[in-house]
C-alpha cells in the first residue's frame, strides 16, 4: 500500500474521474483538498452533515481516507464521520461536523471553502466495489450518466454490478441541480 502523489492522481482524474471537476491549486503533493457544497452555519453544539462539491470515484484497486483541516479543528468543529471511501464508491462525500467551540459561537463554513483532505491508498488483492447503499450518494441522474462509461472501463462485470448499484433505494434524496 502506498498514498498516491500528485502525478499520479492527475492520471487518474484524467482517466478515470477521479474527482469531479477538480481544481489543480487543490492538490496537495499527497492528495486533495475537498472544498464545501453549500455555505453551512453551525451553532454551538449543533451537528450537520457537509456535502462535499466535487463527487468521488475511487477504482477497484484504491481506497481513500480523510482528514480535516487543521484550520477549522483549531476554529471548534468535530469531525465525527469514519475517514474512509470504499473502492468501486462513486458520489459526493458526507462530512459530518459539531460545534464545539470554546466560545460557543457559530462557525461559518462557507461554500467553496477547502474543507477536507483526501488521500488516495493503493489496494491489493481481488476487486470488492462498493455495494451499500450510499452508492451514488448526492448525484443526479445527468451525474450518474456520466460515470456508466467510466464504470465500464473500470469494472469487467459492469452488467453484473450495475444491476445491483442501480437496482437499490438511496437512502436520503440525491443531490438536484
Amino acid at each position: 500500500m502506498c498514498i498516491l502523489g500528485k502525478d499520479k492522481i492527475v492520471k487518474l482524474i484524467e482517466e478515470f474521474r477521479i474527482i469531479y471537476p477538480y481544481d489543480y491549486h487543490l492538490l496537495d503533493g499527497d492528495g486533495y483538498v475537498l472544498t464545501v457544497k453549500e455555505e453551512t452555519t453551525l451553532n454551538y453544539l449543533e451537528h450537520q452533515n457537509l456535502i462535499s462539491y466535487e463527487i468521488i470515484f475511487t477504482p477497484s484497486n484504491l481506497v481513500a481516507h480523510l482528514t480535516a483541516k487543521s484550520k477549522f479543528g483549531r476554529m471548534g468543529l468535530s469531525f465525527l464521520n469514519a475517514a474512509k471511501v470504499h473502492s468501486g464508491f462513486i458520489g459526493r462525500l458526507a462530512l459530518e461536523i459539531v460545534n464545539l467551540n470554546n466560545d460557543r459561537s457559530p462557525i461559518t463554513i462557507k461554500r467553496g471553502d477547502p474543507f477536507m483532505h483526501i488521500e488516495f491508498i493503493t489496494r491489493e488483492g481481488k476487486p470488492s466495489p462498493y455495494m451499500g447503499p450510499y452508492q451514488f450518494q448526492y448525484l443526479n441522474e445527468e451525474e450518474k450518466q456520466m460515470y456508466i462509461p467510466i464504470l465500464r472501463k473500470a469494472f469487467p462485470n459492469y452488467e453484473e454490478l450495475a444491476e445491483k448499484w442501480f437496482s437499490s433505494k438511496p437512502p436520503i434524496a440525491p443531490y438536484t441541480t
